[in-house]
């Protein structure tokens, strides 16, 4: 009987848990895990937008002195030549600072783009632009490349497709009324009948439109300004061809406008100002950042009057007060 009693206390004893339960906790609530990049973006809501933005618009106020640049440049060499020279220029600084920073080539997937920057941003806006310069007035030319934003928005839609969200009503109601005010204010100078400069600055605004659209897409994915620098570079055989062919053929004069112009069209426009530019559409977005060029050619017009002495057109006042209300609307509207 003991040994039995013995048996089952010992038995009792193993059993018996060695320290009283805890309590139970509760049960533990998952917790997304987030990015540096996504805690950032929570802790300054608004730092990333509004550094993307300044960007944007620095490239816009970059990009507001390229025409009074190339009209200056014309002053000394001829429409191929300066186009030829500003993009060796821009090619040659480009794959300097490239070489310098070790950047390694861009990956397969990039390069189609990259053809794209390079045809529209490179190649055939400052060619087409230059030849509207010709017989077209730094203002008027500058109001009519006013669509730019539009068209450049209407690209980024395009190509993104159904992957993203389309911008809103108000924004596109915004856009398009900037454009009409801009299209409005051309017609208006030209009586009514675009000329053959005009031809030339609305094929200008459409394949740069692609090429913005293009390049704030890339720049995503690269920096933005390895996005202008491999575009100047993959265009660097076809603007050495160009200058080469045109030095001869067209009247050379180096006076110190025309230098400067050049130097300007080939560092800042064709380059520099790409750099930020594209920095800023990748922060804030293509279609958000496009309409910031709603203000350029209000920008162009003062140049020209203060740097060319032209003659301000009267309607640009409101044209002005109209534009700066479509920047606020689209700045403002989900997109």
């Amino acid at each position: 009987m003991r040994a039995q009693d013995s048996a089952t206390l010992r038995s009792a004893i193993a059993d018996r848990p060695a320290t009283a339960p805890a309590a139970t906790a509760a049960p533990a609530t998952p917790v997304d895990p987030v990015t540096p990049a996504a805690a950032a973006s929570k802790a300054a809501p608004g730092a990333g937008g509004s550094a993307g933005t300044a960007q944007a618009a620095l490239g816009v106020l970059c990009f507001s002195f390229s025409f009074p640049a190339t009209a200056w440049a014309l002053t000394g060499f001829g429409p191929w030549t300066a186009t030829g020279l500003r993009g060796v220029l821009a090619g040659v600084l480009a794959a300097l600072c490239l070489a310098a920073a070790r950047v390694p080539l861009p990956e397969r997937r990039h390069w189609p783009g990259l053809l794209v920057v390079s045809a529209g941003c490179v190649l055939g806006f400052p060619l087409l632009t230059t030849l509207a310069l010709r017989t077209s007035s730094t203002a008027h030319s500058a109001v009519v490349i006013g669509v730019l934003p539009l068209a450049t928005a209407a690209v980024a839609a395009l190509r993104a497709g159904r992957s993203a969200a389309r911008p809103s009503r108000l924004f596109w109601g915004a856009a398009l009324a900037g454009a009409v005010a801009v299209l409005g204010f051309t017609l208006l100078q030209s009586h009514g009948r675009p000329g053959l400069a005009d031809l030339y600055l609305f094929a200008a605004l459409l394949i740069c439109a692609a090429g913005y659209a293009e390049g704030g897409r890339i720049s995503r994915e690269l920096p933005g300004w390895q996005v202008i620098g491999w575009a100047v570079v993959a265009a660097l055989p076809v603007t050495v061809l160009t200058t080469a062919l045109a030095l001869p053929a067209e009247p050379v004069e180096f006076g110190g406008k025309a230098l400067a112009g050049l130097a300007y069209t080939a560092v800042v426009s064709q380059f520099g100002g790409f750099v930020v530019w594209y920095r800023g559409m990748a922060a804030i977005g293509v279609p958000r950042a496009s309409q910031l060029q709603l203000a350029q050619p209000l920008l162009t017009l003062t140049w020209s009057v203060l740097l060319l002495g032209e003659v301000l057109p009267a309607a640009a006042p409101v044209t002005a007060v109209l534009v700066l209300l479509c920047i606020a609307l689209t700045q403002r509207a989900r997109v």
